[in-house]
């Protein structure tokens, strides 16, 4: 164990309790109708090739717990990209049509166009090709946008929290400059990765005077604005919920200059909120995941560098599908494991929190969460 700022970090390969699902003895074939407790699909899985970043944003990975003495996974631990293609094509036969990789920072792990190209060859049982998508925070994507375009990925996700340079680098933590993003988003449009969706993450006086800048700039772009509620993810970012701001005040100060109508969502189990400009600039968007908690449409899972995969963003125990595929087991074996893991789940983290009183922090230990950086967003 290594202690930082009066906090235990765990290490590498015992960072979170985990548990080998069960192969059973009769294995059944997938159907593509699995359902959890609730009666959610699984629809979405999400795919988290590094747990490294070249940034250090506060709400995620605070640079005095993530420093130069952090121990991130070896590389021996984390999945190659056969084998996470192989678990993607077993995931594809329980129902799952739409695949996002996330880090850490994606575009970190060397050869990531190698994996796109893997995954781009999948398709749905009913001969459909996958939604592969990527969200980054955009620091290099000038740079692999036409590789990544060519190997096969259809859209990205960047992640940008503010147009004014200072309040950017503050909240990248590691000095590094807006127009770099910016150039990044213009060279993904520029080779067809579109359409492209921009998330900003809102910290009640951090960044909110940032929230009309951000419009005004992605206004008649094609771009799709997204504004994230700070949230309680992981452990370290020292949460509160007063540096939250609702996605109602962010709509209210938004439609006060570009009056603003709602939108039906795109399909079931969709984040967003969506929002269209009246006079026809374009879309916004609004993932209420502190104040209105959608956790009952959620059908997404999420799967971590080293084969973890967790059933929550907000989750505390993974299901170890690594030890599966490093064993003696068959495509189908491994297939039939996933099936109970999907029908046992239960979790709906953001509507407990929501029903606790209004005095309790979830980040003094009331509700365990794996980190944002460990499985992506």
């Amino acid at each position: 164990m290594t202690l930082k700022a009066n906090k235990i970090i765990p290490l590498a390969d015992t960072r979170y309790a985990s548990s080998v699902p069960v192969v059973p003895a009769q294995p059944v074939a997938a159907t593509g109708l699995l359902s959890d407790t609730l009666g959610r699909p699984l629809r979405d899985l999400r795919i988290s090739v590094t747990d490294r970043c070249n940034f250090r944003c506060s709400y995620c990975m605070p640079k005095e717990i993530f420093d130069k003495d952090y121990a991130y996974l070896p590389h021996n631990s984390l999945l190659t990209f056969e084998e996470i293609t192989r678990l993607a094509r077993i995931f594809v036969t329980h129902g799952v049509e739409k695949i996002r990789l996330t880090g850490g920072e994606p575009l970190l792990r060397k050869n990531i166009e190698a994996l796109i190209e893997m995954l781009a060859k999948l398709n749905t049982p009913q001969g459909r090709p996958l939604d592969i998508t990527l969200t980054t925070n955009g620091s290099l994507l000038a740079k692999k946008a036409q590789a990544l375009k060519d190997a096969g990925l259809q859209r990205v996700t960047v992640s940008l929290d503010g147009l004014d340079d200072a309040i950017f680098r503050g909240m990248n933590n590691v000095d590094f400059p807006v127009a770099d993003v910016l150039e990044g988003i213009d060279v993904a449009r520029q080779v067809g990765l579109a359409p492209i969706k921009v998330n900003m993450v809102v910290k009640r006086g951090t960044n909110d005077s940032e929230i009309l800048p951000m419009a005004r700039h992605f206004r008649h772009s094609g771009a799709v604005l997204r504004f994230i509620e700070y949230m309680d993810v992981g452990a370290s970012n020292g949460w509160r919920m007063d540096e939250v701001m609702p996605s109602t005040q962010v709509i209210e100060r938004l439609h006060a200059e570009f009056p603003l109508t709602a939108v039906d969502p795109n399909y079931p189990g969709e984040t967003a909120g969506r929002w269209r400009y009246v006079d026809g600039a374009g879309e916004i968007g609004v993932i209420s995941s502190v104040t209105q908690a959608f956790c009952r449409d959620c059908n997404r899972a999420r799967l971590s560098t080293e084969g973890k995969l967790f059933l929550c963003l907000f989750a505390n125990q993974g299901h170890d599908f690594r030890a599966l595929l490093r064993g003696d087991y068959t495509d189908e074996q491994i297939g039939a494991a996933v099936g109970p893991v999907w029908q046992s789940r239960s979790d709906r983290y953001s509507e407990l929190r929501a029903a606790l009183p209004a005095d309790t922090s979830p980040a003094d230990g009331t509700l365990k969460r794996v980190e944002m950086s460990y499985i992506g967003g």
